[in-house]
Order: structure tokens, then C-alpha cells, then sequence
């Protein structure tokens, strides 16, 4: 009998993030809601009526939890999840576009985490690339230029993990759709963060928001469910009910399709952007995206203090720096932040990471020249207690200066 006494303790373990990476790929990406984590619960632990309709009394579709409160806060026809936003542009271009040409910005063909690429995926798909373009620059005319007998498809992708500055230009999505509709050529448009509020009432600004595109008559629109919306993975679909229907009947879709804990969760995130100015005061993602520098730095004094108090023999310091949104949204965009520099005269920064990054809870923080920093912005009220016990028991022994 194979021993297992390796894995007798379990791998996956919750974390404190003090790097001031918002939404951090590597450490989950987004946090849930309280409140979606009970909804998850509740749901997982027993039956359900997952796909059982409870007015007809027969078999229904599970992604009819969604569909109404989808559409109503997006504007658009008709909505379908699956697992994640890469399996939602495969399904879409396998079902609009096997054996067909798309056609695409080569400023626009993407590589994100994982070596995740465009092209890459549009191969799996059966769809035929097309690209038009320069990496700097695209016009209208290059779109039209490429249109022929085989083309099923204009793509467009939001550049959600970068930027290309300088000599640049590329084409309005409303000049894209008004040329597909003169050409009857569906628009889709793969926005990746697909957020929901208005950032740009924050400061933040050059991430669309999802119910402005469907107003310019996108036919096909996806999104990942993780990022600026601050709910689960998935991979959301929206757009036109003809176009949905055709995705949501492909063969591909029982292969990518959402489970229960995914479907519970994400409903009850998308219910609370019925009320935008509670989403933005509730959802995890958004509140420390949206926090103001005051608060931050409240929060990072207060660290300090109580750092001091059982970290005697250390440097121990608030300092002005900068935080990023992570997880391949608002590119190029640095957050003002404040956060807590550590350092020791014998103690190497490297070791003291090593140290917290190995401690129970670990707590993932980075480090500048010879000090650990821990962002303020990313540490929650509620985490501080046990931040301090980490670094008390991880850190306390350590010797005078």
C-alpha cells in the first residue's frame, strides 16, 4: 500500500496578500464577497434546483440563474457562463467561425499569464486567422480591405494587460460595428476584465465598461468573471440572442460549462451590482481598487504601531509607494498607496520573505533594496490581527540591531 503521509496535511491554504497586487493571479485573483462565500455554502451542501424548474415542474437550464440579471444590468439580449473567459472566446470562435476567417488587429493578438495567445487559441478553435494592421497601427480600411466570401468574424480585444504608446492608432468599436453590420459581419469584442462600474469617476481611467459596449452594438461580447467584477472564475457571454443561442448549443459547451459553486457565487455578485454604490462599498476587488490614500494610510500607521511593539529590533517605517490592479486589468495604471517597510541590520530581506512566505498563515509580501514592504492597500482590517501574530511568531526572535 502506497504511503500517503506526504499529503496529510492540505496544499491549497488561504494567504495574507501584502504585495498591493488587487487582483494577484498567482494568490487567487479575486477575493469573494462574504456573502457570496455563504450563498456558495449553502448551495453546495445540499440539492438544488440547479437545473430543475420549480414552476414547470421539469428539467430546466442552469444558466437560467443568470441570464435575467445578466442582461439586465448589461443591456444586452441574452447571456450564457462558462468556466473561464479563454474558454469562452474558444467556444465562441469554434461556433461562429470553424473553418472561416477572422479577422483581427495584429496590435490586438494577446499573450496573457500562462501563454495564453490569440492565435493559439483561434488554431484550437478551427477558425482562420486574418490579421490586418501594424503592431503600432489600424485603420478602418485595413478591416475592410480583408473582408471576403470566408470571412465569419471582426475580433476585437481590449488591450487588458497592456498598452502600446506613442505612434498609435487603432478603430473605435463603433466604427467597427457600423462596418460589419454594412457588410452583415458579426463584432465580437473580448474585453478580458469586463467591469461593470464606471471607474473612470474614481480617476481611473481607459477600462470600458461592459454595458457601453453593448450600447454600441457589439454582437458578441466576453469577459472573465474573477477580475474588475470581483466574483468567481467564469467566462461570461453576452450579446445577441441568435448568436448566443448558436454558442450555448455547441457541442463545446458541456465541455466548459459551469458548476454550482461557480453559478452560486457569481449570482450573488452580479445581485449586488443592482445597488452600484454598494458594490463598489462591498465587493472586495473594488473596495481596496477604489480605497482613498487616507484610509490606506490609517491602516498602514496602524500596522506600524503594532509592529513596533512586538518587533523591537527592527526598522520599521511608513512609506508613499504605489500599488497595481494585477491580474491583467488597467495596465499602466500605478495606484497611490502606503506601505509598512521592514527591515534588519543582520536579517536579510530575502530571509525575513522566506520566514512569513513559510509561517501559517503565509503572508506574501515584496521587497525593495533590503526591505520587506507590506501594502497597506491589499491588508484587510479584518486580517490585521493575524497579520501581527504571523510576524510576531515568525519574526520576534530575532536579535538586537
Amino acid at each position: 500500500e502506497r504511503s500517503i503521509k506526504g499529503y496529510s496535511s492540505l496544499s491549497l491554504k488561504p494567504l495574507i496578500n501584502a504585495t498591493g497586487v488587487v487582483i494577484h493571479t498567482n494568490l487567487g485573483r479575486a477575493p469573494l464577497h462574504k456573502g457570496a462565500i455563504e450563498n456558495m455554502v449553502k448551495i453546495s451542501g445540499g440539492y438544488s434546483n440547479l437545473e430543475y424548474n420549480l414552476q414547470e415542474g421539469r428539467r430546466g437550464k442552469r444558466y437560467d440563474h443568470i441570464k435575467g440579471i445578466l442582461t439586465e444590468l448589461t443591456g444586452a439580449e441574452d447571456a450564457v457562463v462558462v468556466n473561464n473567459n479563454a474558454a469562452a472566446v474558444l467556444l465562441c470562435l469554434s461556433a461562429m467561425a470553424k473553418g472561416k476567417e477572422v479577422v483581427v488587429s495584429r496590435g490586438e493578438l494577446v499573450e496573457i499569464g500562462g501563454s495564453f495567445r490569440i492565435p493559439d487559441v483561434m488554431l484550437q478553435s478551427g477558425a482562420l486567422l486574418h490579421e490586418v494592421g501594424t503592431t503600432n497601427k489600424t485603420h478602418l480600411k485595413d478591416y475592410s480591405s480583408a473582408i471576403n466570401e470566408n470571412t465569419a468574424l471582426f475580433l476585437k480585444v481590449h488591450q487588458s494587460n497592456y498598452r502600446i504608446i506613442g505612434f498609435t492608432e487603432g478603430v473605435p468599436v463603433d466604427e467597427l460595428v457600423n462596418l460589419g453590420q454594412l457588410h452583415g459581419i458579426p463584432v465580437m469584442f473580448d474585453l478580458g476584465s469586463g467591469c461593470f462600474a464606471d471607474l473612470s469617476r474614481y480617476g481611473i481611467r481607459g477600462e470600458p465598461v461592459v454595458r457601453d459596449v453593448v450600447e454600441k452594438g457589439v454582437d458578441i461580447i466576453t469577459f472573465s468573471g474573477d477580475k474588475l467584477l470581483g466574483g468567481p472564475q467564469a467566462g461570461i457571454i453576452i450579446g445577441r440572442k441568435k448568436f448566443i443561442d448558436r454558442i450555448s448549443t455547441h457541442p463545446l459547451m458541456r465541455a466548459v460549462r459551469i458548476d454550482k459553486l461557480t453559478l452560486s457565487s457569481l449570482e450573488y455578485t452580479l445581485h449586488l451590482y443592482a445597488d452600484i454604490d454598494r458594490a463598489i462599498k462591498e465587493i472586495p476587488v473594488l473596495k481596496m481598487l477604489l480605497q482613498d490614500t487616507g484610509t490606506i494610510k490609517k491602516r498602514a500607521e496602524r500596522l506600524a504601531r503594532s509592529m513596533k511593539k512586538i518587533l523591537p529590533h527592527f526598522t520599521i517605517a511608513v512609506e508613499r509607494d504605489t500599488s497595481q490592479a494585477g491580474g491583467g486589468s488597467l495596465p499602466g495604471i500605478s495606484l497611490q498607496t502606503y506601505v509598512v517597510s521592514l527591515r534588519h541590520h543582520d536579517i536579510s530581506a530575502t530571509e525575513i520573505e522566506r520566514l512569513l512566505r513559510e509561517s501559517d498563515p503565509p503572508v506574501i509580501a515584496r521587497i525593495r533594496d533590503e526591505s520587506v514592504l507590506f501594502d497597506a492597500r491589499t491588508i484587510r482590517d479584518e486580517e490585521i490581527k493575524t497579520f501581527i501574530d504571523v510576524l510576531s511568531s515568525a519574526l520576534s526572535e530575532a536579535g538586537p540591531i
